[in-house]
C-alpha cells in the first residue's frame, strides 16, 4: 500500500527544534500559542502505546524551506496545494490567512506570489505514523560508542513524516544519552545492530574506517526457497529508482552486451545458513552499500526475502494477501489504525488540523510486517560488535 503525500515527505525540510505548547484559546491563529526551546527531541511523556503499536502524541512544530526554483512565480497557495497534496487546498488557505504560514516571518494574503530564495514557514500541528511497538534495546554502551538493536519499522533518525517515531528519538526519550551520532544507516523495515558515536570525534573514526572500505558487515535473511548450498556471490549493479522507491539488478549478461549497464557497482557474498525446503536461512555479507542492496540482490539469485512487499511480486501471484496470511497467529497482531477512539487526556485538538481528531496521520494505512532481514555483526580495525538473531531466524 502506498501512503498519500504528506507534507514532510516533501521538500520541505524542518529545521527548527522548537517545542510548542497549546494555551487553552480555541482561536485558529498562532497568537495562543507558546513557543519553548528545549534541546532534547523527545521524552517518554511524547508516546501513546495502543494496538501493538507505539504512537506520538500530536504535537505543534514548525517546518522551514526556502524557494527553489521551480516553487518561483507560483502564489503562496498554490505553491503548497501543488506541492504538498496530503492537505485540502481549503487549509493552505486558511493557513495563509491565519499566519499559520508566513513568507520572511511576514502574513501575507493568498494571492502573493513568491520570490527566489524567500524563506516560508509552515507551523503546524504534527501528527507522526506509529511504529512497532518493540524496545530500542541498548547492547553495549561505552563513553563514546552506544550500539543497540533497532526494532523493524522504525527509522534510524528523524526524517519524512518520522522525528520523535525515531531509534534517536526513543534513545533521547528513555535513556537520555546526550547527542547521537548515528554511524550507518538501516532500512526503516530493516532490524538489527546500530552502532551510534556518542562524540564527534568517535563518528569521524568509523566514518574514515568506512570510507576506507575497512568495515565489514553481516545480515542474516529468511528467502524462499532452497538457497544453493555453495557460497555464492552476485556481482551486478543496483540501480535505484526514487519515484518508486525500489531497486533494480543489472549486469552485463542480463543488460546485453550492446547495452550499457546502468545503476552503480555493487557486490553482495551470500551462504547459505539452513533450509528446510520452504525457505532458507542466508547469511548476506555485502561488500558494497547501495540502496536495497540486499533485498534486490536476492531477489535477483531468485530467492527473495521471503516476506518482502517490495521484490516478492515476481514471485507471488497475489502479494496482498500472502503478506496478510503472514500475519498470523505466530507473528504480532495489531489492530486497525481507525480502532482509536480519541480521548482529551491523550492530545488537545486542534481547530485547524486535517488528521484530528485521529491520531496517525491522513493517508496512513500500512500494517508494518518485520522485514526478515536483519543485521547481525559489524567490525573494523581493532572493534567488533554483534547484534542477537530475531525470533524469526528458525526453520
Amino acid at each position: 500500500m502506498k501512503r498519500k503525500q504528506q507534507e514532510d515527505d516533501g521538500v520541505e525540510k524542518a529545521v527548527s527544534t522548537t517545542t510548542v505548547v497549546a494555551t487553552s484559546s480555541n482561536t485558529m491563529s498562532t497568537d495562543h500559542l507558546l513557543l519553548q526551546s528545549s534541546s532534547k527531541l523527545s521524552q517518554k511523556q511524547d508516546y501513546i502505546f495502543h494496538g501493538g503499536r507505539r504512537h506520538v502524541r500530536p504535537y505543534y512544530f514548525e517546518f522551514i524551506s526556502h524557494v527553489n526554483k521551480r516553487w518561483t512565480g507560483k502564489t503562496i497557495v498554490d505553491l503548497f496545494a501543488d506541492e504538498f497534496k496530503g492537505r485540502p487546498r481549503d487549509y493552505y488557505v486558511g493557513a495563509v490567512k491565519s499566519g499559520r504560514i508566513k513568507v520572511d516571518g511576514e502574513i501575507v494574503p493568498v494571492s502573493y506570489i513568491v520570490k527566489s530564495s524567500q524563506k516560508i514557514t509552515h507551523f503546524l500541528h504534527r501528527h507522526e505514523p506509529p511504529v512497532m511497538i518493540d524496545d530500542v534495546v541498548i547492547l553495549h554502551q561505552e563513553p563514546d560508542v552506544v550500539t543497540v538493536c533497532k526494532p523493524a519499522s522504525v527509522p534510524v533518525h528523524p526524517c519524512g513524516q518520522y522525528r520523535k517515531n525515531t531509534v534517536v528519538g526513543i534513545l533521547d526519550a528513555e535513556h537520555d544519552l546526550g547527542t547521537l551520532f548515528p554511524i550507518h544507516r538501516l532500512d526503516r523495515l530493516v532490524s538489527g545492530l546500530l552502532i551510534i558515536a556518542r562524540t564527534a570525534a568517535k563518528a569521524d573514526f568509523f566514518r574514515l574506517q568506512i570510507e576506507g572500505g575497512l568495515v565489514k558487515k553481516r545480515y542474516i535473511a529468511k528467502v524462499i526457497g532452497v538457497f544453493p548450498e555453495d557460497e555464492m556471490v552476485v556481482d551486478a549493479n543496483i540501480n535505484y529508482n526514487g519515484s518508486e522507491g525500489r531497486s533494480t539488478a543489472e549486469d552485463a549478461i542480463s543488460s546485453g552486451d550492446d547495452k550499457k549497464v546502468k545503476g552503480k557497482p555493487a557486490c553482495t557474498k551470500f551462504t547459505r545458513i539452513a533450509t528446510n525446503g520452504t525457505h532458507s536461512l542466508v547469511s548476506c555479507e555485502p561488500v558494497t552499500g547501495r540502496t536495497h542492496q540486499i533485498r534486490v540482490h536476492l531477489q535477483y539469485t531468485g530467492h527473495p526475502i521471503a516476506n518482502d512487499p517490495l521484490y516478492l511480486n515476481q514471485h507471488i501471484d497475489n502479494l496482498e494477501t500472502y503478506i496478510a496470511k503472514r500475519i498470523d497467529a505466530g507473528e504480532r497482531k495489531m489492530v486497525s489504525p481507525d480502532d482509536y477512539v480519541y480521548s482529551s487526556e491523550d492530545f488537545s485538538i486542534d481547530p485547524m488540523c486535517t488528521n484530528c481528531p485521529k491520531l496517525i496521520p491522513q493517508g496512513y494505512e500500512e500494517h508494518d510486517e518485520a522485514l526478515w532481514l536483519h543485521c547481525v555483526q559489524y567490525s573494523g580495525t581493532g572493534w567488533e560488535y554483534e547484534c542477537p538473531y530475531p525470533s524469526w531466524a528458525s526453520l
